[in-house]
């Protein structure tokens, strides 16, 4: 079986980007928590990966493999998500006892978010009908070649444990574990410099 290709993409792909996303995300923990209902989540989510993401496109941090199957969308060193865009989503499209945990949760991200420059990794995902083909991991190898031409750690949460494993093939290390209320669990993630 050969690897997916990847290539960047622009910001005029940033809709299929997203569809790839909220496709990938539908049976995610965190996110199915966050929007129960399909209406909400469809929404919601596609709206947090604008939030969490767009800045992608513009510093060369946004990847997709053949025919948008699957799509990663990279934060380049000092580039960060859209904070305003992000307190929107949540306080629009998330009830109130989930929008007050979530809270919590994404204060306890942010403790463990490092401080040196890196590439952050706020979402990556294949579209289920692609999954177990290789373009997760076509995807990480792709990025993390530019962290290591850079010697940068690079640095993302899992909200799916099915996932866990992918990171650590590509070199992640767990730094711990992230819950709040009846939150599932996150696990952040560090690649160090090679």
């Amino acid at each position: 079986m050969t690897s997916p290709d990847v290539r960047s993409m622009t910001a005029a792909e940033e809709r299929l980007a997203v569809d790839t996303i909220v496709l990938a995300f539908a049976a995610d923990p965190m996110a199915r928590w966050s929007w129960p209902d399909a209406h909400q989540y469809l929404e919601g989510m596609a709206k947090l990966a604008r939030a969490f993401g767009s800045n992608a496109f513009h510093h060369e941090g946004a990847h997709c493999t053949n025919g948008y199957a699957g799509a990663a969308l990279w934060l380049a060193p000092g580039v960060h998500p859209d904070e305003e865009a992000l307190e929107a989503v949540v306080a629009t499209t998330v009830t109130g006892a989930i929008r007050d945990e979530m809270a919590a949760v994404f204060e306890r991200m942010a403790k463990h978010h490092p401080v040196e420059p890196h590439w952050y990794l706020p979402l990556i995902g294949v579209d289920p009908m692609y999954q177990g083909k290789g373009h997760g991991d076509a995807l990480m190898a792709y990025a993390l070649r530019r962290c290591d031409r850079d010697h940068l750690p690079a640095y993302l949460e899992s909200t799916n444990p099915r996932n866990i494993s992918l990171y650590k093939r590509h070199g992640f290390e767990a730094l711990g574990t992230i819950q709040a209320g009846s939150s599932p669990s996150l696990v952040p993630m560090l690649r160090r410099a090679r």
